[in-house]
C-alpha cells in the first residue's frame, strides 16, 4: 500500500512558494519524503528550501509584495510550463496575490479568498471571536493618529496592531508590524509614526504569560488533524516568533474554541490559532490566526502530525487519513533564531531570568529545526545568509 501511494504521489508536481521561509522548507521535506515531485519558487537569491535534497529548482520569481499581476503571471506560467498539480503559498503576500486568480485558485489547497481575507482582518477577527464567546484581550480600533477615542484607553502596557499584516500603499503593498507601548506618551508617538495606509489599527491590552498555538487541518467541516505547542523562547524575547518550543497535549477547550471559530469562517485547509495564557488573571485569550503554514511547522511533523502530506493527499484525492494523536515533549530549536534571541538578551544585560538555560546544548526530546543529517544543505544556506545579513549587509 505504501509503495503504491508513493507511485501515485510521484505523478503530481507540487510548487511550494516562498522558498526563503522555514515553513517552506518543512513543506518541501514533508512532501518530498512522501513521494511528491516538489518544485520550490522564491524571489530570494539563495532561498532556504531550494537547497533541500527534495527540491527541484525553478527560475527566480518576482517579489509577491511588488506588482501582484506580474507575480501572478510568473507563477501561472511556471505552473502551466511544469505541469503543476498544486501550488502551496506559505506567506500572506503570495496567498493574497494568487488565491483570486481563476487559473491558480483551484490549484491552491486553501480556502476561498473571502475566507482568507476575513481571517487576516485583525479587527473583524476579534469581533467575530467575541461574538462566539471566545475570550479576547481588551481592544480598541483607532482610525487615525489623532483619534479622540485614544484618550480613553487605559490598558497599559499595550500592543499596537495594524488592522492587516499586508496593506496597500501608494508605493505598492507593504508588510506591517506590531509595536509595544508602555504609556500614553509612547502610544501617541507610535501612532504618529505610522503611515496613513496602516490605519485603522487596533490597540490591545498586553497579556503576560506563555503563548499556546493550536494547529488545525479542516476539510469540509471535518477535523483531519490537530496539534499544539508552547513557546519556550521567542525572537524578540518580549514577544515574537518562537525559536524554541515544545509539543504539548492540546487543551480540549482551546481546540474546541479554535475549531468553532475556523468553521464559522467556512475554513478548509490548515491554520494556526494562537492563544496566550495571562498568568496574572488566569485567562487564556485569542491573539491571532495564521491561515497558512506556520514557522514552527517542522515541530508538528517531528511530533507525528505531517500536516503538508495530509493536506495534499486530501486535496489531490489520494487519501483520507486522519491524525489525532502525536508525541508530546518534543522540542524544536530554530538554530540561528535562537542565537538572535541570545544576542538580544546579552545586549540588554541578560536582565530576563533563565539565561543560563540557553547554554544547555541538548536535552532528551530536542530537535534542530533546519539542520538534518540526511538533508544538510539548507542549514549551510541559512548559515551563510545569517552571516551575510548580520555582518555583511542584508541578504538579496
Amino acid at each position: 500500500r505504501g509503495w503504491s501511494m508513493r507511485t501515485e504521489r510521484a505523478k503530481h508536481r507540487v510548487l511550494v512558494l516562498d522558498g526563503e521561509q522555514r515553513s517552506a522548507l518543512a513543506v518541501v521535506r514533508s512532501l518530498g519524503a512522501a513521494g511528491y515531485a516538489v518544485l520550490t519558487g522564491s524571489s530570494a537569491a539563495r532561498p532556504l528550501a531550494a537547497s533541500s535534497r527534495w527540491a527541484r529548482p525553478v527560475p527566480r520569481l518576482p517579489d509577491p509584495l511588488g506588482d501582484a499581476e506580474v507575480y501572478r503571471a510568473a507563477v501561472r506560467a511556471l505552473t502551466l510550463d511544469r505541469g503543476v498539480s498544486a501550488v502551496v503559498p506559505v506567506t500572506e503576500p503570495s496567498a493574497l496575490a494568487l488565491l483570486g486568480d481563476p487559473a491558480l485558485g483551484p490549484r491552491i489547497p486553501m480556502p476561498p479568498p473571502e475566507a482568507f481575507d476575513a481571517v487576516n482582518d485583525k479587527v473583524g477577527l476579534m469581533e467575530r471571536a467575541a461574538s462566539l464567546g471566545i475570550d479576547v484581550p481588551a481592544s480598541m480600533t483607532v482610525s487615525a493618529p489623532d483619534d479622540a477615542a485614544v484618550g480613553a484607553w487605559g490598558h497599559f502596557p499595550a500592543v499596537v496592531k495594524p488592522g492587516r499584516s499586508v496593506v496597500e500603499t501608494a508605493a505598492g503593498r507593504e508588510k506591517t508590524s506590531v509595536a509595544f507601548v508602555d504609556d500614553a506618551g509612547d502610544l501617541a508617538r507610535t501612532l504618529a509614526a505610522l503611515p496613513t495606509d496602516a490605519f485603522p489599527v487596533m490597540l490591545q491590552e498586553r497579556l503576560h504569560g506563555p503563548g499556546l498555538g493550536v494547529f488545525l487541518l479542516l476539510d469540509r467541516g471535518e477535523r483531519v488533524a490537530h496539534f499544539a505547542h508552547r513557546r519556550i523562547r521567542e525572537k524578540p524575547p518580549q514577544g515574537g516568533v518562537s525559536v524554541y518550543r515544545e509539543s504539548v497535549e492540546a487543551p480540549v477547550d482551546l481546540v474546541e474554541r479554535a475549531e468553532r471559530l475556523m468553521l464559522d469562517f467556512g475554513w478548509n485547509g490548515v491554520a494556526m490559532v494562537e492563544f496566550k495564557h495571562d498568568t496574572a488573571s488566569g485567562r487564556t485569550a485569542l491573539m491571532e490566526i495564521n491561515g497558512r503554514f506556520w514557522g514552527s511547522l517542522q515541530l508538528a511533523i517531528d511530533a507525528g502530525v505531517d500536516f503538508p502530506r495530509l493536506l495534499l493527499d486530501r486535496f489531490l484525492d489520494l487519501g483520507r487519513e486522519r491524525c489525532e494523536e502525536y508525541r508530546t515533549g518534543i522540542r524544536s530549536r530554530w538554530e540561528w533564531g535562537d542565537v538572535d534571541h541570545l544576542l538580544i538578551r546579552l545586549r540588554r544585560g541578560g536582565a530576563e531570568g533563565g539565561l543560563l538555560t540557553w547554554f544547555r546544548p541538548w536535552w532528551p526530546g530536542d530537535r534542530l529545526e533546519v539542520f538534518r543529517p540526511s538533508d544538510p544543505r539548507p542549514f549551510l544556506t541559512e548559515s551563510r545568509n545569517w552571516l551575510r545579513s548580520t555582518f555583511g549587509g542584508a541578504e538579496a
